[in-house]
């Protein structure tokens, strides 16, 4: 139900006479009229789902068919009619075979009438049942997730089959047999019947059935596990507590188990056997992170325990499945990798969610928001807490970059009522804008308040469904304030400014003019009002004040004893904008050095870098950059020298780089050294220093120092990558592979196939293209067959579609090249008719639409 606070007018005059008498003085110009936008199509309002019946538990057996691949099951579903009484209930039985529907009774079980089409499962009941009359039916069944008639999914999730059986026939040597499933948004249907829509709530148990060297997982605790008569073993899994039906997962594989715990509460980390001892090196931080949230949020983690495991082809990262939740294989690294990527925002993401979207759920997917922009928040939570404010504004504006370039092209509302389909919500607005909203928000009200209302907000609403409006009331009631003009603004409509801010310093009067426009499209974006702090650094101190822009044009005037060394508006840089900021030189070389955040330093040093000279005061700051404190002021500066050409310059950076490619303690910024050392200083030998390099514990830094090293010395360079074959390691296979494909032959043949097929994720994704520019280079036909065959293979059968249309497009570049070839060697019309037929049959296929049109008619 939606509800509307209504503050008294006597009130709110109040509030505003007592901003104005903080505000400097103020003038203000108004905006052109804002046209009137188009009535929408309310055929397409996107409702949240009536209730017509609650869930209230469902229990589950199950036993997978890895030879069918198919699950068998049978679920016990207890439910009650939400308010009006009925005698018929709809279940969501997405492409099941049902093979018996009856009701549980004390007597036994009752036959029901039913009719099963596709998704849907329409029951009768023996009688009508009111709202207070739980019942519980009996549903006996086959899951067939390959059998669906579509695979949809989106961006954000690429399949939703719901069930996945991952080399279920165990002919892939180098991939685990895995079983997991993936219930967002609604696919979980697919595996056991259930009224699939966010704002339902159920407790659950699960029976799993496997053979014996299965390790299972799946939500609340293990309570038993019983050895069969058949040789097979159940594993018994209860969560007591409820939870939305698409949170509910399994997953069955060959795991090993590493245990820590939290408050009493397991803690653990379900990985392939080879990593179990780097287990705790990539999810060691979740019990900190756990006890970080239970206190900042001040509400406790709720759940019985808190797993997380790792599935082999994922259809998206991860997925906050309650108290179990599922991460895609990249985030299973060796510590050497670690070095180069650790994932922990996405570990700190998804647990955030066992709050913001487990705990308390969004009721309607148009509310996806208060699932994903808490979760993206509580990356910068995580990283403000454990690694300190410049990583976590780095996070922060990277989100915001993300969200500005998909706004050239998008602008929606973040809780919107009006798509095409579901899965259009999992965007750039839901995630990275909806987190920066909420950064917003707190600096607006001060982390007390922000806090505070997040606590109310969680305990009146945990375990129920919920709207923006319930965030908002939060919030109100917290502090106060009527806010519905904030979340008007930023939850329900869609843009943001575009700000330009100009500064005029008038000695006449001792004033600095400081004028804000917003320059926003008005015909599609509208006004917007802003609070924004500004900071007057003069006389060595800093004063903070706050204003209030909204008007398209406004002026406000700062008093100063003399020119204030900078104004820095929007001092927090938390405006969710685009903005130009016109500062002098001097002004901008002030805030490098003496502004609080990383965005003033970066914002500084972008400015200097356009029109950066030899000798000039910017190349100074340029240059000093390079011992900044924060590792990303670092790397910027160092690709921002070029144009310093003077030799005392180009000499300080030498000097510089090869200091920092030997010293510098993050790994990335070493790497964009190495980089730079040969294009900087193109004539010189860096030999020596590219083969120490080789040597570096990061890959990234080894595998770029050798493919530079080969450029130049190629025998030795195929020799050091010769004696690294045997890695086991696969990013460094990636980057053999790399200088294989720019100066290797037929030699190198079988350890690109073999690097392809031992690829995993989006390793296999780019090793398949490049086996396939790598086969360009080889002349053997045999080898080129084999080649052309295995990469057939990926098209075929591979169960993740990013890699088939990878192998699909690497077949057609390899036909393309194969054809060119045939003009002056018949050999290769024979390999370009192979391929041709293994096009012809993959069209034929293969399910997916997409791959159908990128084939197109050969």
């Amino acid at each position: 139900m939606k509800q509307l606070v209504i503050i008294s007018f006597l009130v709110a005059v109040a509030i505003l006479e007592s901003c104005k008498s903080s505000q400097p003085l103020v003038t203000s110009a108004v905006p052109p009229a804002i046209k009137a936008t188009a009535p929408a199509d309310l055929s397409k309002y996107r409702a949240s789902s009536s209730k017509l019946h609650d869930l209230v538990h469902t229990s589950l057996k199950v036993r997978p068919d890895w030879a069918m691949r198919r699950l068998s099951g049978n679920a016990e579903i207890t439910l009650h009619p939400h308010f009006y009484s009925s005698n018929t209930l709809i279940l969501n039985a997405r492409g099941m075979l049902i093979n018996n529907v009856s009701l549980l009774k004390p007597s036994g079980k009752s036959q029901l009438v039913y009719n099963h089409h596709k998704d849907s499962l329409e029951i009768t009941l023996d009688r009508m049942y009111s709202k207070n009359e739980n019942y519980t039916i009996s549903i006996d069944y086959v899951a067939r997730p390959e059998e669906l008639d579509s695979i949809g999914g989106s961006a954000a999730i690429s399949s939703d089959k719901g069930l996945y059986f991952i080399n279920a026939d165990g002919m892939e040597k180098y991939k685990p047999r895995e079983l997991w499933t993936q219930g967002e948004t609604q696919s979980n249907s697919v595996w056991f019947p259930t009224i699939d829509v966010p704002n339902q709530k159920m407790t659950q148990d699960i029976a799993i059935t496997v053979d014996t060297f299965f390790v299972t997982l799946s939500n609340g605790l293990l309570i038993k596990s019983t050895l069969n008569a058949d040789g097979t073993r159940t594993d018994f899994w209860k969560q007591t507590l409820p939870h939305a039906p698409y949170l509910a997962m399994m997953a069955i594989g060959n795991y090993a188990v590493v245990k820590d715990s939290w408050n009493g509460k397991e803690v653990s980390y379900y990985v392939e056997p080879e990593y179990k001892n780097v287990a705790r090196k990539i999810f060691g931080n979740t019990p900190e992170m756990i006890d970080f949230f239970s206190k900042k949020l001040q509400v406790p983690y709720a759940w019985e325990k808190y797993a997380q495991v790792i599935a082999r082809d994922y259809v998206s990262g991860a997925m906050e499945n309650t108290s179990a939740t599922l991460h895609g294989e990249f985030l299973q690294q060796d510590e050497r990798e670690l070095l180069d990527y650790t994932g922990e925002d996405v570990i700190a993401h998804e647990l955030f969610h066992h709050w913001f979207g487990d705990l308390v759920t969004c009721e309607s997917w148009s509310n996806i928001p208060l699932n994903e922009s808490f979760a993206s928040y509580g990356e910068y939570l995580w990283n403000e807490y454990k690694y300190g404010s410049d990583e976590a504004e780095l996070g922060l504006q990277n989100d915001l970059a993300s969200y500005l370039r998909e706004s050239k092209n998008k602008q929606v509302n973040l809780i919107r009522f009006y798509y095409n389909n579901r899965e259009d919500m999992f965007d750039r607005h839901s995630y990275q804008k909806g987190g920066c909203v909420l950064h917003m928000l707190r600096k607006q009200i001060g982390d007390e308040a922000f806090f505070n209302s997040l606590k109310l907000y969680l305990e009146t609403n945990k375990f129920k469904s919920v709207e923006i409006h319930n965030l908002r009331l939060a919030f109100e009631e917290t502090t106060g304030e009527d806010l519905n003009w904030f979340f008007n603004q930023w939850f329900l409509s869609s843009g943001h400014p575009d700000i330009d801010i100009t500064y005029e310093w008038d000695a006449a009067v001792k004033k600095e003019k400081v004028t804000i426009q917003q320059l926003q499209n008005f015909d599609k974006t509208p006004l917007f009002k802003l609070q924004i702090d500004v900071d007057i650094y003069n006389n060595g101190s800093v004063k903070r004040q706050r204003i209030v822009c909204d008007k398209q044009l406004q002026s406000f005037y700062f008093s100063a004893d003399k020119k204030p060394d900078v104004i820095n508006v929007d001092a927090d840089k938390m405006l969710v904008c685009s903005k130009k900021d016109n500062h002098t030189i001097d002004e901008w070389i002030f805030l490098y050095k003496h502004g609080r955040l990383y965005t003033d330093r970066k914002e500084a040093l972008q400015f200097l870098a356009k029109d950066i000279k030899s000798g000039s005061a910017s190349a100074e700051i340029m240059l000093s950059a390079l011992d900044d404190k924060f590792w990303r002021i670092r790397q910027f500066a160092l690709s921002n020298l070029e144009s310093l050409t003077s030799p005392a310059e180009k000499e300080l950076i030498k000097s510089k780089i090869l200091a920092i490619i030997k010293f510098d303690r993050v790994a990335s910024v070493r790497n964009t050294a190495l980089n730079l050392l040969s294009s900087l200083f193109p004539d010189e030998d860096h030999s020596k220093v590219l083969k120490e390099a080789i040597k570096d514990s990061s890959y990234a830094v080894c595998i770029d120092a050798l493919t530079e090293f080969t450029k130049k010395n190629t025998i030795e360079g195929l020799a050091i990558a010769k004696s690294m074959e045997d890695a086991s390691n696969q990013s460094l296979r990636e980057g053999i592979s790399s200088v294989y494909v720019e100066y290797g032959n037929d030699e190198q043949a079988e350890f690109m196939n073999q690097a392809m097929l031992r690829a995993t994720g989006y390793y296999r994704y780019r090793a398949v293209d490049n086996y396939g520019s790598f086969l360009k280079r080889c002349k053997n036909m045999d080898v080129l067959k084999q080649g052309a065959s295995t990469i057939y293979d990926q098209a075929k059968g591979n169960g993740t579609w990013l890699i088939r249309m990878s192998a699909v497009q690497t077949l057609k570049d390899l036909r393309s090249d194969f054809n060119e070839k045939a003009t002056s060697n018949p050999d290769y019309t024979i390999l370009k008719e192979r391929i041709d037929g293994y096009l012809n049959d993959i069209k034929a296929t293969d399910k997916d639409a997409r791959i159908k049109k990128m084939i197109g008619n050969n």
